[in-house]
């Protein structure tokens, strides 16, 4: 988890590493998200999330940190609860917060990533008690 949220964090304009993160995916993997402003479900390809994210991050920083993880597995499946926290300058001062439900399979040896949706905190929506660091 700890290289996911890696990939993704940097300083305005930095290219990210996706080549490390096509790694950490499966190649069907894909991500989803609910527009606020749309609201609408959107669903993406990695190399879709990769693009929007390239767009995001020419014109602020980004970084992005795990708080809080729950963990299930069965067989060569596992959900992963990570509760994030997003700052737009390096130790900066927490800009918003959300829960990703990530889920991965195990094949060829290893786990990927093959699914990732993400819902950020709001007024509505707070993030409970038992997703909150523990």
């Amino acid at each position: 988890m700890k290289a996911s949220y890696e990939v993704v964090s940097g300083e305005k304009g930095a290219k990210r590493q996706w080549e490390r993160d096509n790694y950490l995916h499966h190649p069907k993997a894909v991500y989803s998200y609910f527009d606020k402003k749309k609201q609408e479900q959107v669903t993406m390809t990695l190399s879709e999330f990769h693009k929007e994210t390239d767009d995001m991050v020419f014109s602020t920083a980004f970084y992005e940190k795990e708080i809080n993880r729950e963990v299930r597995v069965f067989g060569n499946m596992a959900h992963v609860w990570s509760t994030y926290e997003t700052q737009l300058e390096k130790d900066g001062k927490v800009a918003r917060r959300g829960i990703n439900s990530i889920q991965l399979i195990f094949d060829n040896n290893r786990w990927y990533i093959i699914s990732w949706t993400f819902f950020g905190e709001t007024d509505k929506h707070i993030i409970p008690k038992t997703f909150d660091r523990n």
